[in-house]
């Protein structure tokens, strides 16, 4: 249903993007804040896009990618005998629908969600639980591990790519055959993730997109909407709330989520996150320092995205 204040909500935010807009200068030339792009009115969070999306894999591409990792771990079980298929990887937590990769990054802001779930982020999909991994035998345990079973951790010899580990002796056989360094885990690891001396770490880009984030906390325009966001949460009975990341924790909704107590302040934090259009200003600013950190990185991005279609490619060739 469209709200009546509609019109006074659309000439206040005219004011608030006239402002931050005035914000955007000298500053974020000089590696202050950064100036802005366009601020949209309350997007929906599925049609949020940022520069490092390019770089990180959505949730189906995870779950292809621990299935090829898997694969590659079991044949080189299979190389020493061993038959092993491995805990196969849970299927995308929504079937059949656009991904919606950032849903949660500034806190709950689907309105519908709200009122018919309201915090249960797990509504209506049924158990996820992680299936236990196959028992192993001491001799099987060996090659899955590069180690003897209760040895000390960090005893094995283990290396960072997979040109290291060619050069790098575990000291374990198996069938007549050297044990790969970290077992046949690491290997599977390593190839797909860190085939040669150069590969970039995994989680590089997501460490960026974090950086971005909490430099989006710090800047002075998330700051000032929060502050708003604050407000109106007050306003609507829920006090001392300063960050949408506490709403749960602070007001004791962790066993009643998607009760009615969780329903009524899910719905009164999205009604306030529209009110001062909180997820179109932040993310506007967030995108800002994404693309700051990729012109920053642009060389081992560049690189990282390479090796990244690489993996994409070994996995289309695995079938």
């Amino acid at each position: 249903m469209r709200s009546a204040s509609l019109p006074r909500s659309a000439a206040l935010l005219a004011v608030v993007l006239t402002a931050l807009a005035g914000c955007s200068g000298a500053a974020g030339a000089e590696g202050g804040e950064p100036g802005l792009g366009p601020v949209a009115a309350n997007p929906a969070t599925a049609a949020l896009s940022f520069p490092l999306d390019a770089y990180t894999d959505s949730e189906s591409e995870r779950g292809r990618m621990g299935g090829v990792q898997q694969l590659l771990v079991s044949r080189c079980m299979a190389r020493y005998g061993f038959t092993y298929e491995g805990v196969k990887p849970a299927p995308p937590s929504v079937a059949g629908t656009g991904e919606d990769r950032h849903r949660y990054l500034f806190g709950l802001a689907d309105p519908a969600y709200a009122a018919a779930h309201g915090y249960d982020k797990s509504a209506g999909e049924g158990p996820r639980s992680k299936p236990a991994a196959p028992e192993l035998s001491d001799s099987a345990h060996l090659v899955m591990y590069g180690e003897r079973r209760g040895a000390p951790g960090g005893a094995a010899p283990d290396a960072k790519t997979e040109e290291e580990a060619a050069d790098l002796d575990s000291g374990l056989t198996a069938a007549g055959q050297k044990v790969p360094a970290g077992g046949c885990v690491r290997e599977g690891y390593r190839k797909l993730y860190a085939p040669t001396r150069d590969s970039v770490d995994l989680l590089f880009a997501f460490g960026l997109a974090s950086e971005a984030h909490e430099r989006s906390r710090q800047d002075s325009r998330v700051v000032d909407v929060l502050a708003k966001w604050s407000s109106c949460m007050d306003k609507s009975g829920y006090s001392g709330i300063a960050t949408p990341y506490e709403v749960v924790e602070k007001l004791g909704l962790e066993n009643e989520k998607g009760g009615a107590r969780g329903v009524t302040a899910a719905r009164a934090d999205v009604a306030c996150k529209r009110e001062v259009n909180l997820v179109g200003i932040w993310a506007a600013v967030e995108k800002a320092y994404q693309e700051r950190l990729v012109e920053e990185h642009a060389e081992t991005l560049a690189l990282y995205g390479k090796q990244r279609q690489a993996r994409f490619r070994l996995a289309a060739s695995l079938g």
